[in-house]
């Protein structure tokens, strides 16, 4: 599943499956962005990780919901790399409120990181992805945009989202021979997990057939396959990696 020589943008890519992914792509030889807002000691970490393994990196600050941000960073990659062959759309953040207590404001905020930095990223890498040997497009939605979740209208709203939008690029990239696909991750072991109090883990855990939460290293391989050539027939697919909850 080799990534020799293939440029790969992976947003939000300094912590949890982010930065699995990115780790994951450069073990496979790939030149990867590591991208992060603000947890920049974290993001060279990365880069260091790679660099020691047969990848090469680059650390790329930017808000993914800051247009200009984004087509600085996209400068970053090209100027490093050439152009952005896999574009990871991974960068998401959560603000948790049953729905009559949302605000606005609480919309607002998810949406422009959640599907805003989708469109910003795919925007700017649009052209660079459409045109490679085999580009790929993989966006990180969430088994919450399966099924919905107490207090997450607005994360459950923008991760369902990314399944419609998954599927137009996938049809308006595919004469090129470039793909798009969406993973949907169930419950993973991630600092925005371990933040949930433990009666509510306990409940959820109650609801994966196979008894567990996700580790990140169960995601990036399938993250992985979907940039490599072994996936080139598969397109505009939502791939669940949920322990086996239902949808």
């Amino acid at each position: 599943m080799s990534l020799d020589g293939r440029t790969c943008l992976v947003t939000g890519s300094s912590k949890g499956i982010g930065r699995g992914i990115a780790e994951e792509l450069g073990s496979e030889g790939a030149n990867v962005v590591v991208n992060y807002r603000s947890s920049e000691s974290a993001a060279y970490d990365v880069r260091d990780i790679i660099d020691e393994g047969p990848g090469e990196a680059v650390v790329a600050q930017a808000d993914v919901a800051n247009f200009d941000d984004v087509a600085e960073m996209y400068e970053t990659a090209t100027e490093a790399f050439g152009n952005v062959d896999v574009l990871v759309n991974n960068a998401g953040i959560t603000v948790d409120k049953k729905f009559e207590n949302m605000t606005r404001e609480d919309w607002d905020r998810v949406m422009a990181v959640n599907l805003g930095g989708v469109y910003n990223c795919t925007k700017v890498c649009f052209e660079d992805i459409q045109n490679a040997h085999e580009g790929r497009l993989i966006n990180i939605s969430s088994v919450v945009g399966q099924q919905g979740n107490y207090g997450q209208a607005n994360y459950a709203t923008t991760k369902s989202g990314l399944f419609g939008f998954t599927r137009t690029i996938a049809l308006e990239i595919a004469r090129s021979g470039s793909t798009a696909n969406c993973v949907a991750p169930g419950f993973v072991m991630t600092d925005m997990l371990a933040d949930v109090p433990d009666r509510v883990r306990d409940q959820i855990l109650e609801r994966i057939p196979l008894d567990r939460f996700a580790q990140v290293e169960d995601i990036v391989g399938i993250v992985g396959f979907l940039a490599s050539e072994e996936s080139s027939y598969m397109t505009g697919q939502v791939l669940g990696v949920n322990g086996g909850m239902e949808w």
